[in-house]
């Protein structure tokens, strides 16, 4: 069934192809079922945005999306926004509940906001009590080689070297050991991994006990004017502003429409406890424009 989105706005046309956005041997090869899909194997299937698209196809189209909005990803987040994307990731961040020493890993960290405000948060921490300890880098790992670059030029212009590493990975299946981290962070990312459930029981895997993962992202607005019109505004203006600003209309057509295909908030919530997270939670930000979900391995 049509969601409402879908029913009224029309649907439209992607490039079939673009540059590689991964190597050959660094994409993902999983057999089994995939989310919001079909099939196991070779025929299952997975939403892009509102289309319906192999599973294997959806990382390829993916990763092709954000290597072309790379370069424009930060200024297209505060046009779309008006900002306010940077409160949300604020709030976020404070609610991590960070202490010195501690591991954290940001997935789908692109750029870095998030990896880097948390290095910033943890430093000031360490400084402020005056301890000596030595404070594990933050691991942001993304994907796409084309944000992590993107990333490490701003790391680099701001000075930031040695609070931060760099791993090129896929979140359905982390290149890290069991109970690695403290905190598992992932922020307007899981709406774009092909298999959330693998991805979310990554997440509980790489997590210590006790430790606790939180994503920051774009969900469901439920009072019924407002959402209208978010709906008007996100499928007339975003791809305007996307042809105009970054020159590239259907990568925002797609990065809109997948957010009106991610699940709710009370259903992220049963996919996180079905991935063994413990008391999953939620906030909503905004009247539900985006929400902070949390869950902890215990």
């Amino acid at each position: 069934m049509l969601s409402e989105a879908e029913q009224h706005f029309p649907r439209p046309t992607y490039p079939s192809s673009g540059h590689q956005s991964m190597s050959e041997n660094s994409r993902p090869n999983h057999d089994t079922d995939v989310e919001a899909g079909t099939g196991t194997g070779t025929d299952a299937t997975a939403d892009f945005g509102f289309r319906t698209v192999s599973a294997r196809d959806k990382t390829r189209m993916v990763g092709d999306v954000f290597a072309s909005v790379a370069s424009n990803y930060d200024i297209m987040n505060d046009v779309m926004s008006a900002g306010v994307h940077r409160i949300w990731k604020t709030r976020f961040v404070a609610q991590l509940g960070l202490r010195p020493g501690m591991s954290v890993l940001d997935l789908a960290g692109g750029t870095g906001d998030i990896g880097f405000a948390i290095a910033g948060k943890l430093e000031r921490q360490i400084k402020r009590q005056s301890l000596d300890i030595e404070q594990p880098p933050v691991n942001i790992c993304d994907i796409n080689p084309a944000m992590l670059a993107v990333g490490r030029d701003r790391a680099l212009d701001r000075g930031i070297v040695d609070q931060v590493t760099w791993s090129c990975g896929n979140a359905e299946q982390l290149p890290f050991d069991d109970r690695s981290f403290d905190r598992v962070t992932i922020s307007f990312g899981l709406r774009n991994v092909t298999d959330i459930d693998a991805a979310l029981r990554e997440a509980r895997r790489v997590l210590k006990p006790g430790g606790k993962f939180y994503c920051l992202e774009f969900s469901r607005v439920h009072a019924p004017i407002l959402n209208r019109l978010y709906d008007l505004y996100s499928f007339t203006l975003i791809p305007r502003f996307g042809e105009l600003v970054a020159g590239d209309r259907d990568s925002y057509q797609y990065l809109v429409e997948s957010i009106r295909k991610f699940p709710e908030q009370k259903a992220l919530v049963q996919r996180m406890r079905d991935a063994g997270l413990h008391r999953p939670t939620y906030e909503n930000l905004s009247a539900g424009i985006a929400a902070i979900h949390s869950g902890w391995r215990l």
